[in-house]
């Protein structure tokens, strides 16, 4: 490969390049950037660490639950591609580029497998566009969670994903920043309904074991205008897959997800309030 052409090389160039492309509100927390900086990256600031502080200070191993639903995340998408024989993923609320993206392990599998990335940050979209410019099977768009038709009706989504064919979409951590007036059962109802039979459906989300520190925890994200309904419970949650069948082990904290030797601090008893399952449509 030849020198400054590989996936690092144009991800790094993207982070020289994104501030002078893309207009970016420094003063406002950003859940991506939060999410970046628990996972040890670079493209965050100053609101964005004070945000992760705060919540260190309740709960210290906040990073380590970042990085626990990452390993998920993963793990879960080499069951779907090497498994489950997935070769279709759209990624709702990806975030930002990091070290095992989901196209980067599926097409490590099946470099056929085709990966549509989906969210709504300026700064995440400014990243993968850069990382993604030669890439013909992924490709990233500008849609919110919340408005499913934006993103199944997008023409580049159309385009890579064939909905007559098993697809699986992935919704990692991104339904506990919904507000129950938002109706995160009925966005994962819509979406369950677009997959034909054979399709997939990731959730994970942080999860409310009624220990004080996950109440502490929800009000540090209130605070931080990153939602108030963060830490739902695991009832609350098993209804994102109605008429699913799931998977093994089902929806369980992550480090009872078949946890690769990746993962990191596997007894930590913190792991208990992330949990993540996948299920399929009959």
């Amino acid at each position: 490969m030849a020198e400054g052409t590989g996936p690092l090389d144009r991800l790094l160039d993207s982070r020289v390049k994104v501030l002078s492309d893309v207009e970016v509100n420094t003063d406002e927390v950003s859940i991506a950037r939060v999410y970046d900086y628990c996972l040890g990256g670079k493209d965050n600031f100053a609101v964005d660490r004070a945000a992760c502080a705060a919540m260190m200070e309740v709960v210290p191993e906040t990073p380590l639950l970042a990085q626990a639903n990452r390993c998920f995340l993963r793990q879960a998408v080499r069951f779907l591609v090497g498994e489950a024989g997935i070769r279709q993923i759209v990624d709702i609320g990806s975030g930002l580029p990091t070290a095992g993206n989901v196209h980067e392990i599926a097409q490590e599998i099946d470099p056929a497998t085709h990966v549509v990335y989906v969210d709504n940050d300026p700064i995440v979209l400014a990243h993968a566009r850069a990382l993604l410019a030669t890439d013909a099977r992924t490709t990233v768009i500008n849609a919110d969670l919340r408005e499913p038709d934006a993103i199944f009706g997008h023409p580049e989504t159309a385009r890579l994903i064939d909905f007559s064919r098993p697809f699986a979409v992935l919704l990692g951590g991104v339904l506990m920043h919904l507000e129950d007036e938002e109706d995160p059962e009925g966005v994962a109802a819509d979406i369950r309904g677009r997959l034909p039979s054979g399709g997939y459906l990731l959730v994970s989300n942080t999860c409310d074991t009624g220990e004080p520190r996950a109440r502490e925890l929800t009000r540090v994200f209130a605070e931080s205008g990153m939602g108030t309904r963060c830490f739902r419970t695991w009832e609350e949650q098993i209804r994102y897959f109605d008429g699913l069948e799931l998977v093994e082990p089902g929806l369980v904290p992550h480090n009872r997800w078949r946890p690769g030797p990746d993962f990191p601090a596997p007894d930590n008893p913190a792991h208990a309030m992330h949990i993540g399952g996948v299920g399929r449509k009959p």
